[in-house]
């Protein structure tokens, strides 16, 4: 493929208008390459900008799959920032098959939903910028890609609430969320307890991986990964009161907003 297919600087400056009689396969070929790259300004600014806008546009509908196939399989790539743009891809990808019924299908979602899965708890890499690689922000693309995944396959909804749990809890952690990973994982798992059907046991549930990995603590300092429970929870806690803009607090809010209280007193005896 040329790599002068498009001039991707102009075509940024211009608002991403679409590149008349080049073909969609193309187009979103070059892209999905271009993810990949450690330049943040050819992977976020033209890449991942033009592949989103294309996608909510319908320009990429009839190759949508493809793309979501190779996000998919970006989650094992060796490269942290390829790793870490694959669920950003996918957000668009599933958001775009919610505007348009039955043109993602569900075994697809549940192929992008194995490979998704198996990487978001166990990313070594979480750190949310590199001063040479730009944003990474595993944590809060994962946490995006989450509540995407929930609505498309609301079958996995308690799932993923414990996936975000494991993602949370994972004592291999070593960055401290400095970037408001915590606010976005507390939007997401709003997002997915806004779900209908949940039971409270369902919505309340995946709170008690965050009490067994919590469970246990003494005095010292405390480990990082703990310091990003604590951080998300207050997060949670704080959405859960005041709900989303336009969206509003979800059923049994007060329960999981209780429950996420409960365990930080662990930290904040003090509070009532």
């Amino acid at each position: 493929m040329s790599a002068d297919l498009v001039d991707w600087a102009s075509t940024a400056a211009d608002g991403f208008p679409f590149p008349e009689g080049v073909p969609a396969s193309r187009l979103a070929a070059e892209l999905s390459d271009m993810l990949v790259s450690p330049d943040p300004v050819i992977r976020d600014d033209h890449a991942y900008t033009g592949a989103a806008r294309w996608i909510g546009e319908g320009r990429f509908d009839q190759v949508l799959e493809t793309l979501g196939d190779t996000a998919a399989g970006r989650f094992t790539h060796p490269e942290v920032q390829a790793r870490t743009f694959a669920p950003l891809i996918l957000c668009s990808v599933l958001a775009r098959g919610r505007t348009v019924p039955g043109l993602v299908p569900q075994k697809a979602a549940e192929r992008w939903y194995a490979a998704f899965s198996a990487w978001y708890p166990t990313e070594q890499d979480t750190r949310g910028w590199d001063d040479s690689l730009g944003w990474l922000h595993a944590v809060a693309h994962g946490a995006d890609a989450a509540a995407a995944f929930a609505t498309a396959l609301p079958g996995r909804r308690t799932e993923l609430l414990e996936l975000c749990a494991r993602r949370i809890t994972a004592e291999h952690a070593d960055y401290r969320y400095a970037q408001l990973e915590d606010a976005r994982l507390a939007r997401a798992l709003t997002r997915i307890l806004h779900a209908p059907g949940l039971t409270p046991e369902e919505a309340t549930g995946w709170l008690t991986l965050v009490l067994a990995a919590l469970d246990g603590g003494g005095p010292g300092p405390v480990p990082v990964w703990a310091f990003n429970t604590f951080a998300t929870l207050q997060s949670l806690h704080v959405h859960l009161t005041r709900g989303l803009a336009g969206e509003g607090v979800p059923p049994h809010a007060e329960a999981v907003a209780a429950r996420a209280a409960d365990l930080l007193r662990m930290p904040c005896h003090w509070l009532d």
